[in-house]
């Protein structure tokens, strides 16, 4: 058996974790930079607000219906996220992160378990001691239970937790499952099934083997045989490393000046810097990218970018910050004003085994013992305690108006009760 622990409404809960007053009220989240709705409510959906949906297009909308409407505030979702994880650690063999807001638990071997008080106890317990409300459904491949968990956002009476297991209720949850909604059908696809009459998950599971494999190929037929509850989907409890990262954003206002566009970049560098040392990797190449406000066509409009190698693979903030740097003033415009940029790393490596020339062996190590520092002292503190001075004093220049306290991650914005 498998389960997937699925977090309804995940970054909205988060923000009502803290605010039990918005509970029943419509409730948005909007990206970093404000720009768009990135998370809603069940109250918000149902007044039609769509995901991705340009905030200044709501307003009226959201003054009209009193919604609630907060900035995005991902160090306190990622922690949330943290916290759910281990509760789930503690009641599976293993666990496979699919999502900040979803993991796959291996049930496989797993005897003398009540799977539906399971999954409702689970339910139950990541409500009681982390706030969020969390949908768990068992069955026994990883795509029927992505639908138990599903049914359990639809059906309160299921209580957060649905074991799926009898080829009768399969056939009955299927029938009326949307094509559109099985996880595995791409957006390309479900029009193109559509178009032939199957609407439903139970139209495709009634299909020939050899239909799928001719018209979708491998991966088409990995859902067609998950919905038949053959297992066909790996179960992966290591995350793999990414094969490129990247980190932008886009600005609350138009840099003109590179020196500031230049700190803004030195970030986001080394971002990128610290997630190639997270999963334990190194990159031979980077691309800077800068772009200026496609709305201002009165404006100076540019979209530049340049990839650059590395001499050595590297997973260092010093060299890739540096880089970076000097990549930029290679596709800065004066004149333009820039909305947005961002530094993506390529051509990654896992770090133990890489080739090091060695005139640069020596140099390669000392930083690595430098970065390995800083990233103790990192953990350690609030936020990132160690930085190089090129990256500035200054956050991210994004807007973030109706950013909520981070709660859980700050000691200044720690919650205070008065007695």
């Amino acid at each position: 058996m498998f389960a997937l622990a699925d977090c309804n409404n995940f970054f909205v809960s988060c923000e009502r974790v803290f605010r039990p007053d918005l509970e029943g009220r419509p409730v948005i989240v909007l990206s970093r930079n404000d720009g768009c709705a990135i998370a809603r409510s069940n109250e918000a959906k149902a007044l039609g607000i769509k995901m991705g949906e340009p905030y200044f297009k709501l307003r009226d909308t959201i003054e009209r219906n009193n919604i609630a409407v907060f900035s995005g505030n991902m160090a306190l979702y990622a922690d949330f996220s943290r916290r759910v994880r281990t509760i789930l650690r503690e009641v599976a063999p293993q666990i496979e992160v699919y999502s900040i807001d979803e993991a796959f638990l291996d049930m496989r071997g797993v005897e003398g378990v009540d799977f539906d008080t399971f999954a409702k106890s689970l339910s139950s317990r990541c409500r009681r001691l982390t706030g969020i409300p969390v949908s768990v459904g068992v069955a026994p491949t990883k795509t029927l239970a992505k639908i138990a968990a599903q049914l359990c956002k639809s059906y309160p009476k299921l209580r957060g937790g649905c074991y799926m297991h009898r080829q009768a209720d399969i056939e009955k949850v299927l029938r009326r499952f949307p094509i559109e909604d099985v996880w595995g059908i791409g957006r390309r696809s479900a029009p193109r099934l559509k178009a032939k009459g199957i609407t439903t998950a139970y139209d495709f599971r009634m299909l020939s083997e050899e239909w799928i494999m001719r018209r979708m190929g491998v991966v088409g037929l990995r859902t067609w045989r998950e919905l038949h509850g053959i297992p066909a989907i790996g179960f992966d409890s290591v995350a793999e490393p990414r094969q490129s990262i990247c980190n932008s954003r886009s600005f609350s206002s138009e840099i003109y000046n590179i020196a500031e566009l230049a700190e803004q970049v030195a970030k986001f560098a080394a971002m990128t810097a610290e997630k190639l040392r997270e999963q334990h990797s190194v990159c031979s190449r980077l691309t800077v990218f800068a772009a200026t406000n496609r709305f201002h066509t009165d404006d100076i409009q540019q979209c530049g970018h340049i990839t650059i190698p590395l001499l050595e693979p590297t997973d260092s903030t010093l060299t890739i910050v540096r880089a970076s740097r000097e990549a930029l003033t290679e596709i800065f415009v004066r004149g333009a004003g820039y909305k947005k940029a961002g530094v993506i790393a390529s051509e990654i490596i896992p770090r133990q085994g890489t080739h090091i020339s060695m005139f640069a062996a020596e140099s390669n190590e000392r930083h690595h013992r430098l970065m390995q520092a800083i990233d103790d002292i990192n953990r350690k503190s609030e936020g990132r305690g160690v930085m190089l001075a090129s990256e500035g004093h200054s956050d991210i220049k994004a807007l973030s108006r109706h950013r909520s306290p981070r709660y859980t991650t700050s000691w200044d914005e720690l919650p205070i009760v008065k007695l």
